[in-house]
């Protein structure tokens, strides 16, 4: 991780606020878990901003203090990484992924901050209907038609509901 300014990890996660470190893992896409103690090792100081897109990433355990709303996000924080996206509840596949490749077309500009390009990607998905994108156009990006393809209808004609942009948060500096 050390070569990339940018990581992805778009796979399951648990949190637990309780309980031993070997409780919270990441699920990588072979079945291998890796523990929040493993996590801990990781180096992560050239990196600026890691995703984690899955479900719950960014929520662990029951209310308390408020660190279950960090959750992974804070540790991979902690690691170095200047900022964590990461998701609050369980996540739509499809439409995370409309909503991660409209996040990484508005990132790719260069004329926006990692926080912008989360803000215009959501605004994109709210503006958007099945029928006419203009309002993605106003928000100065177009959801890809190929992407919305690949979609449900039941998803691709409700994208403008918070289910599916409103679970993404942003942890550490999004300049």
């Amino acid at each position: 991780m050390t070569d990339y300014s940018i990581v992805h990890l778009a796979t399951h996660a648990f949190f637990a606020t309780t309980g031993q470190a070997t409780d919270s893992f990441i699920l990588f896409g072979n079945g291998t878990p890796e523990t929040l103690q493993e996590v801990q090792s990781w180096d992560l100081k050239h990196v600026n901003l890691v995703v984690l897109s899955a479900c719950q990433t960014g929520l662990g355990g029951v209310l308390g203090d408020g660190r279950e709303i960090l959750g992974f996000g804070y540790v991979i924080q902690k690691q170095g990484a200047r900022s964590v996206l990461s998701s609050l509840w369980e996540v739509d596949d499809g439409g995370t992924q409309v909503l991660m490749d409209t996040f990484y077309a508005a990132l790719r500009t260069g004329k926006l901050s990692t926080t912008g390009a989360l803000q215009q990607a959501q605004i994109a998905l709210i503006h958007s209907t099945s029928k006419n994108d203009a309002g993605g156009q106003r928000a100065g990006l177009v959801i890809s038609p190929k992407a919305r393809e690949a979609l449900s209808k039941q998803v691709s004609d409700n994208l403008s509901h918070p289910y599916y942009w409103a679970p993404f948060i942003l942890i550490g500096n999004g300049l």
